[in-house]
């Protein structure tokens, strides 16, 4: 199932994508959909299957605005850190445990919408990442139970501002409106494989690529990991990290610029596709 959040007009919705049309799921509401909550990211198939109902509304794609699948309820973690060849391409050391640190609702985008380089730096760095979304709640949950808290897949940029990421990493992690989510959240049973591979591409041409199989942390000690200190709701979002080929340890450096599209890519789930925009 490909879960999504929409917006028609003043109204916003949450539905289940079958091609090009979306199968409605409980009732429209008013405002704007950022601000919505999305139930279905935490919800299982069979779950989401008895609320369709036998006679769903139908809604073509082509007629709605796809907003960023999350609950604004919910936490939004994120694994820096976590291939080898990003570490390398760093001069890091691999990390002991994993390095965590949260996003805010307010910096990223939905599918298609505009990511934005901020006025103050021209440091402005692609990270394309593998999001896994929590669907069943947790806490001091053990690596082999992982997978089984594991709701769905999305695809995740991790849009960093180089500059003011060495003044804090919660700073260079949160500018206005710099990474993107979605299109969509594909339930664990419509992945056959977990080794999913991941490619980001900038103006078409891939600027890096890996399988999930590479993570320093897999998927597993990571839900374990957090669930220590946490817990884990369904609907939480954890963004488990970027490969190597980063814009800013290329020689010249490598930054998104107004003009650019990036592309974030992860086999069997979908492509995540923003223009880059300046700060007006």
């Amino acid at each position: 199932m490909r879960l999504v959040k929409f917006q028609r007009g003043p109204e916003n919705a949450q539905g289940v994508l079958y091609d090009d049309e979306i199968h409605v799921v409980g009732d429209w509401r008013a405002g704007p959909a950022e601000l919505a909550p999305f139930t279905l990211g935490g919800q299982s198939p069979e779950q989401i299957t008895a609320l369709l109902g036998k006679k769903p509304e139908r809604v073509p794609l082509a007629e709605v605005r796809l907003a960023v699948p999350f609950d604004p309820l919910r936490k939004i973690i994120c694994v820096g850190v976590n291939y080898r060849d990003h570490a390398g391409e760093i001069a890091a050391d691999a990390p002991a445990h994993p390095i965590l640190f949260t996003r805010s609702l307010d910096s990223l985008v939905a599918h298609g919408e505009a990511v934005i380089k901020p006025r103050v730096s021209e440091t402005f760095d692609f990270e394309g990442e593998i999001a896994i979304v929590i669907g069943r709640q947790g806490r001091h949950i053990a690596p082999d139970a992982a997978l089984g808290h594991v709701g769905g897949y999305t695809c995740f940029l991790d849009g960093s501002v180089r500059e003011y990421q060495r003044h804090a990493l919660m700073t260079g992690k949160n500018f206005w409106r710099s990474g993107s989510m979605g299109p969509w959240i594909v339930t664990t049973d419509t992945v056959g494989d977990a080794d999913l591979r991941l490619q980001t591409l900038l103006n078409g041409e891939p600027v890096q690529a890996a399988r999930a199989s590479q993570m320093i942390f897999d998927i597993p000690a990571i839900i374990a990991y957090c669930s220590r200190w946490t817990v884990l709701q369904p609907g939480d979002v954890i963004a488990t990290g970027t490969p190597g080929g980063v814009g800013s340890r290329r020689t010249p450096p490598l930054w998104m610029k107004p003009g650019d599209v990036i592309e974030v890519q992860i086999e069997q789930v979908g492509d995540l596709r923003n223009p880059v925009e300046s700060e007006a």
